[in-house]
């Protein structure tokens, strides 16, 4: 029965057990090490804000547990003002309670949602903290995220030997007893926080093997560029970095770059010292602010061709950059595992003082900015002869023994991929009709099933399972992310081709977020169209009208003038009910149909990926505002 008994209400530690994945990302290696970032982010955090200095963590014999000590503030341990226990136990036991939300005790943190002690706790078979404040030493021992006790005095020190220090290790009953802590990874997180604090002191000791590992890199994130050019093994183009140290609006900028003969970009960026794997509106201002000095420099010196195109690619081809950013204002981190930053307000800042910093740079380091300008040439023009040659390449037959197609395509007989095309249909009986009407000689078909996945936010596991994904793949035959080639794609024209509505307009949009992830390269070589059929059919007297919305119908409408009451006007429910000679006139024909070409114009590409990421990635809160900030405009909604 569905009555009011049944709703359950899960609250502070009961909700993390049971949902440890909404908090930490998951119980695998990846969660089971977020516990450790999350305590030591804390420590940092004081070390941000000028409280702290050195952070020691230690890895135990067991393997499975660890300590985190600092010398900064100590967490308080006075009674809550709201709560009839010490502030220490609220800090552990509370969700969204922390020194973060208000501003006075915090500028800059990595922590921002005020769960992060509290989650460690929870999913902990035991944590202790220890807590030097005041001249007093206290203590208080939690199990399995309930206190043991109430916080007690357990020694005295000295009034300036202040600082927190946090054993715990993760319960087993929730990650399983094999898990354990791999301290390789944990000294590649710990040495990072040091590039990105100049100035703190990180001591590592693991007691399994005795060893110990002290990290300061007083050369900051410059320093940990070198680090990571040097580790990728290719040649730099200019000898040193160049590097941003600007503060404006707010947001403190240490951005470090070099470019490498390298084929591909590598870019790391991290907010208050926590790494956005998915990077986010930081990132994007830096892309643009770099994209626009460029552009401008070349506009200046004339150091490109005018006949040669250069793309965003072509400018962060071979780029190495660190990204970091501190922000005291109310973060918006996508996921409690902060992965992505999504401050809109961020991205103008970031771009601003990236494009200023880089303009005036190149001016004054003309040799550095030479050496850069024929980089990006090379590889515009590395880009073109690559495409040029593409275009050459004709298929040796249209099904080859050792390629898989899908079973539902119909493929064309023309061996020549430079005249062949495939219209992608969603449906078997729009994909009937289509077959019919083609060109069995150069236009093959295949049918989709209903909506494909939203690959923006599904994991690659899940798009490799993917049924319809996989048939695009297989019928184009040139692989897919990593594993793309161009050289192998079977047709040059790719032709979206859904029905004129709402519903068709949302799978093209699915495709199109499908085919710009994880097959650019048929955008950026002009292989990817979207038909354009009629949604209605007008006829007057001997004339006959194909329009493909409302607007159009009541313009050609409107341009009959009196005799538009006389018209016979049709509206095509599908692709499936159109007769073929129609589907063939308006939509299939080279000669007389309509195709819109896919492209996205350098100056675009950052809109682009943002507006993909936040109409269809995981982020509902882009979505909400774009909704409610548009309802006055809207008079109907198709649902």
């Amino acid at each position: 029965m569905y009555e009011a008994e049944a709703i359950k209400i899960l609250e502070n530690r009961d909700a993390v057990r049971q949902r440890p994945g909404m908090y930490i990302g998951g119980t695998g290696p990846s969660g089971y090490h977020h516990l450790l970032w999350e305590i030591v982010d804390n420590s940092v955090d004081e070390a941000i804000n000028g409280h702290a200095s050195v952070i020691e963590v230690v890895l135990h014999d067991d393997g499975q547990t660890v300590t985190v000590r600092d010398d900064g503030r100590g967490v308080p341990v006075a009674k809550h003002p709201d709560r009839d226990v010490s502030t220490l136990e609220v800090v552990f036991t509370i969700l969204h309670a922390g020194g973060k939300f208000g501003g006075s005790s915090y500028g800059a943190s990595g922590g921002l949602h005020g769960v992060g002690a509290s989650v460690v706790n929870f999913l902990s078979s035991k944590l202790e903290v220890e807590v030097r404040r005041g001249g007093v030493v206290y203590s208080q021992t939690f199990l399995q995220g309930n206190p043991s006790d109430p916080v007690a005095e357990i020694g005295t020190c000295r009034k300036n030997d202040t600082g927190t220090e946090v054993t715990f290790k993760p319960d087993p009953e929730m990650f399983g007893s094999d898990q354990a802590f791999d301290s390789d990874i944990i000294q590649e997180r710990l040495e990072i926080k040091t590039y990105l604090n100049k100035g703190l002191r990180i001591v590592f000791r693991d007691m399994q093997t005795g060893d110990e590992v002290k990290y300061q890199h007083d050369g900051g994130v410059e320093e940990y560029l070198e680090e990571v050019v040097k580790d990728s093994k290719v040649a730099p183009t200019h000898l040193k970095p160049i590097t941003i140290e600007e503060e404006s609006d707010g947001v403190r900028m240490d951005i470090t770059l070099q470019w490498t003969e390298d084929t591909k970009e590598d870019t790391r960026s991290f907010v208050n010292t926590i790494p956005t794997k998915s990077g986010g509106t930081h990132e994007s201002g830096f892309r643009s602010g770099l994209m626009k000095a460029v552009r401008s420099y070349m506009e200046v010196n004339g150091s490109a061709p005018k006949s040669l195109k250069i793309t965003a690619d072509d400018i962060r081809e071979g780029l190495k950059a660190v990204v970091s950013i501190f922000f005291a204002g109310d973060m918006e981190i996508e996921g409690q595992t902060k992965e992505r930053l999504n401050n809109t307000e961020i991205k103008p800042v970031v771009a601003s003082a990236t494009k200023a910093f880089l303009e005036q740079y190149f001016l004054n380091n003309s040799s550095v900015a030479n050496l850069v300008m024929d980089r990006i040439v090379q590889a515009a023009k590395a880009r073109e002869a690559s495409r040029s040659a593409s275009k050459h390449v004709r298929r040796k037959k249209p099904v080859s023994k050792k390629l898989t197609l899908p079973g539902k395509l119909a493929d064309c007989t023309s061996t020549d991929a430079a005249e062949s095309e495939i219209f992608i249909v969603e449906g078997d009986s729009a994909g009937g009709n289509a077959k019919q009407a083609r060109d069995r000689m150069t236009q093959a078909v295949l049918p989709l099933r209903g909506k494909i996945l939203n690959t923006e936010s599904a994991s690659m596991k899940a798009i490799l399972r993917n049924k319809e994904i996989t048939a695009i793949v297989e019928a184009l035959g040139c692989g897919m992310d990593d594993k793309f080639d161009l050289d192998r794609l079977r047709y040059h024209k790719v032709i979206l081709l859904m029905d004129a509505d709402s519903d068709g307009h949302h799978i093209t949009t699915l495709l199109l977020t499908f085919l710009y992830r994880y097959m650019p390269e048929l955008i950026k070589g002009g292989h990817l169209y979207v038909a354009q059929p009629p949604l209605y059919r007008i006829i007057l007297g001997a004339q006959t009208h194909w329009a493909g919305t409302d607007e159009e119908k009541d313009e050609i409408l409107a341009q009959m003038g009196a005799r538009a009451s006389s018209a016979d006007i049709a509206r095509f429910k599908g692709l499936g009910e159109m007769m073929k000679d129609t589907l063939r006139q308006t939509t299939l024909d080279p000669k007389t149909r309509n195709l819109l070409p896919v492209e996205v114009p350098p100056e675009l590409e950052e809109v682009t990926d943002e507006t993909i990421k936040a109409l269809l990635g995981k982020g509902a809160q882009s979505r909400y505002d774009f909704i409610t900030s548009n309802l006055s405009s809207v008079d109907d909604i198709d649902i």
